[in-house]
């Protein structure tokens, strides 16, 4: 199957490898199929490319490359859209957004919607974005050269 990216050109991709949103990405019901693709030179951020729509597309990444663990509970609804079983893994991912308002034009700030991490059941290739209202937060105190960096995960 061809696909056609605005990053990327256009693709030859596997169809057992696109992921598919039943109820589509909030803001983006009408765009259920999605492939994943990553450049070679970047291992940290992905991009989830709409396979009818050029234009749409997520920069995603793993909540673990910012030192962000999830622990929740799938309700009935999310494990039965995910066709779970207990053996099934799950990739949970962020899609990142640029922060238009960052101080540094040159430095963009880059942030990640936490309370709205997709879930993909990587043995069915299907996902949800789960939208959780209360995201309690924790510290991770990193030292470096002798100061300490505090930031909120």
């Amino acid at each position: 199957m061809e696909i056609k990216s605005k990053a990327f050109g256009e693709q030859q991709i596997n169809s057992d490898t696109i992921i598919s949103f039943p109820k589509g990405i909030p803001g983006f019901e009408d765009q259920t199929q999605f492939q994943l693709f990553h450049q070679e030179d970047n291992t940290i951020v992905f991009l989830l490319q709409s396979t009818t729509d050029e234009n749409i597309a997520f920069s995603v990444a793993h909540p673990s490359n910012f030192n962000i663990n999830y622990q929740f509970l799938l309700t009935d609804e999310e494990v039965s859209t995910l066709d779970m079983q207990p053996t099934d893994e799950l990739l949970i991912l962020l899609i990142l957004h640029k922060d238009e308002n960052s101080s540094e034009p040159n430095l963009p700030t880059v942030k990640g919607s936490i309370k709205s991490p997709l879930l993909i059941n990587i043995e069915k290739q299907i996902g949800i974005q789960k939208t959780m209202a209360k995201v309690e937060q924790s510290i991770t105190y990193t030292e470096k050269n002798n100061e300490i960096e505090v930031t909120e995960t």
